[in-house]
Parts: structure tokens; sequence; C-alpha cells
């Protein structure tokens, strides 16, 4: 019989949302947790069993974190990956990889991946400047992306004409075909180091029309068996491919022909897979936990159909946050509200989520926007 040590100190990079309920879901195994964040107010603060303020971009601050901790994983790309190469390098055990989220950092290199492992992607240019850009004029309608930096749609612009061009951004980035996709959709896959993998069914992603933030999600999505299969195929074979153990979220376009092409991944939990805490069997949270720990991976099927909303704050508040409809929204079954312990808010801002379950997949439909319509996050300030 194989014992799960419970004596393993698990680091995690980034102290936010996401840490927050990957520690909700370590509480059920006695799992220590130590985050490292900048922000000495972050969701994360009064629940790990240590909290550290730091640079998670400083070498030393994440190197002497790193030193104190079994395992290490993130929360979020944008960490140094150097110190978590030399961690790795002197034993430490280092989820995600440090080369792969060093690869994933720059959105450049995240492309020319897809093209030389034979995944599915838009086709695509690089550019090192905005004259470089507008040299290229004729790949347009396109998506200008900076290669770094990138976070929660920024650094993401749409380039329709060349009357758009003088957007452009002046630094590394690409050039990306504008899909003219039917859904957007992702597949979560997680991977132990005994090689163990598993895939979540897909989800069907909704996004704001000017926040750039996903407003809705879906699941299951609505799409055929056949192009169901193909987005599980290709998800599992990103993160084969990447010889990752972790997981991984797979953003990708359905175009009108049936086509499913690699957008973007994020190595950690992701806003896509909110919704498993309640939806399904196990949660992503708690997948990513098993992975990294390499603990045996749990089952990712979906219960019952489920829509997540991302409650964000409201347009024109700015300061301490206050919720609306909150109350009548609870007193609704099967809607279940996750909050995530920021003081203030500020125009779309991520604040929380609700998720809904329903087996009726018009009436979760429906429920979805009325309650969209009544938890809104504002302020008195």
């Amino acid at each position: 019989m194989t014992h799960i040590s419970q004596n393993q100190i698990l680091g995690v990079l980034g102290g936010g949302q996401l840490g927050r309920m990957l520690i909700q879901s370590a509480i059920n195994y006695n799992q220590e947790i130590h985050i490292l964040d900048p922000d000495p107010n972050a969701p994360c603060k009064d629940i790990a069993q240590q909290f550290q303020v730091g640079s998670l971009k400083d070498f030393d601050t994440v190197y002497a974190f790193g030193k104190s901790c079994d395992v290490i994983t993130v929360e979020i790309e944008a960490v140094n990956t150097d110190a978590l190469q030399n961690l790795a390098d002197e034993g430490k055990k280092v989820f995600p990889q440090p080369h792969i989220l060093k690869l994933i950092q720059d959105k450049r290199e995240q492309k020319k991946f897809y093209a030389q492992q034979g995944i599915p992607t838009a086709d695509f240019v690089l550019t090192d400047t905005k004259t470089d850009v507008i040299s290229k004029k004729s790949f347009l309608p396109a998506v200008n992306k900076l290669g770094k930096e990138g976070y929660d749609g920024r650094g993401v612009q749409i380039l329709r004409s060349e009357a758009d061009l003088d957007q452009a951004f002046d630094a590394p980035g690409l050039l990306e075909k504008l899909i003219d996709f039917d859904k957007e959709i992702a597949v979560t896959v997680a991977r132990n180091e005994k090689g163990e993998l598993t895939a979540y069914p897909a989800v069907e992603c909704a996004f704001h029309p000017t926040a750039n933030l996903v407003e809705f999600l879906f699941a299951p999505a609505e799409i055929s068996a056949e192009v169901e299969a193909k987005a599980q195929e290709i998800a599992k074979a990103v993160i084969l491919k990447l010889g990752m153990v972790g997981i991984l979220a797979v953003e990708m376009f359905v175009t009108k022909t049936g086509e499913v092409l690699v957008n973007e991944i994020a190595p950690r939990p992701h806003n896509s897979g909110h919704h498993t805490i309640e939806a399904n069997f196990t949660s992503q949270f708690e997948q990513h936990l098993r992975s990294v720990m390499n603990w045996p991976l749990g089952n990712p099927d979906l219960r019952c159909p489920a829509a997540m909303i991302n409650l964000l704050g409201e347009d024109g508040f700015s300061g301490p946050a206050i919720v609306e409809g909150k109350e009548e929204a609870m007193a609704e079954k099967g809607v279940y509200i996750h909050l995530y312990g920021k003081k203030l808010t500020k125009p779309f801002r991520k604040m929380g989520h609700v998720t809904i379950l329903d087996e009726n997949v018009e009436s979760l439909k429906a429920r979805a926007h009325r309650i969209k319509e009544l938890i809104k996050i504002k302020s008195n300030a």
C-alpha cells in the first residue's frame, strides 16, 4: 500500500484567487501550502499556512522561497524561471517545469512550438516592431499580440484593415490570422509524474464584448461528438508534447467548417475550469494539487450541465466592494457563489464567480443570464 506524504510543503508562486481555491482543496488533504505574492492583501493572505510578501520576478526572492519548500508550482505564469530552474537543478520538484513556463511566457515561442509539433493553430507571422507590422499589412485582418507581458486581454488587439495599423504594438510580437470561428472552447488536461493523464469535457466560453474576459462558460460545450473527440485529442497532444507535469488549460477555436485550432494555453488552473468545483467529480484545483504532488488523478467527468459567470467589478465603480443581489441568488437551488476575498473593486476586476447547476440546458442558459443581471459588484465610494 502506498502512502501520501503529509509533511511535504507545497510552495505556490502567486496568491490570487486561483491560489485561494487551490488552498481550499488542499485543506481536505492536510496539505501545507506556502504562498509568495507581491500584494500584502492578496486573496491567499489569511488562509495559507505561510504567506510571504515578495516579487515573483526577483531571482533571489523566488529562489529563497523555493528553498524552503519541497514542491513548487504556480498560479500565474509571470514568474522568474531562472530561479525555478536553479531550484529544479538542485533537486526541488518544480511543476510545471521551468523551461515550459519560459516557453509559455512568450506567445511567439508558444506559436512556434505549435508549428514545430504539428499542433493545429491559426496561421501567423512574427513581428519585431510597429514598422514590421505595417510592412505585413497584406496579412490583415489579424490579431496583433505582444510576445510577452500580455494578460487577461491586455497585449491583444484586432487589426482589421490598414486604418487600424497605427494601433500596432511597437515591440516583439506576432500577427495571427483572424479566425472566423463558430465557437471558443477549452479543454483542461492534467498529468502527474507517473504519466497518468486525464482530460475534462470541453466547455464553451463566451467573452465580455469590451473587457476581453470570459463572461459566461457553459459545460458541456454544444459541439458534435467528432469535434469533442478532436479537441480532447489535441489537448492531450499538447501536454504530452510539452512533457509537462501539472494542469493545463487549452483554449481552442472551432471554425465554421469543424476545424479545431489551438489559441493559447495556460499551465495552471484557469477561468475556464472554475465550474468544476461543483460540476465535476474532481475540481481543477484538486486536480492541480494531485498532479504536482504525484498523487492519483481524480475523475474529471461532469456530474450535470453547468454554467459559470464571472463576477466582474461594474464599470464606473472603484473602492470598497459591495455585492448586490447575493441573497436573492443564494436562495436559488443549484447556485453557488464564490467571492475571492478582494476588498476593493474596480471596473472589470475579477471579484468572484457563480456556478449554476441545472439538468435542463435551456433552463440553465436562461438562469445564467438572469443571475448575471442580478448580482452586481459596486462601491459606495
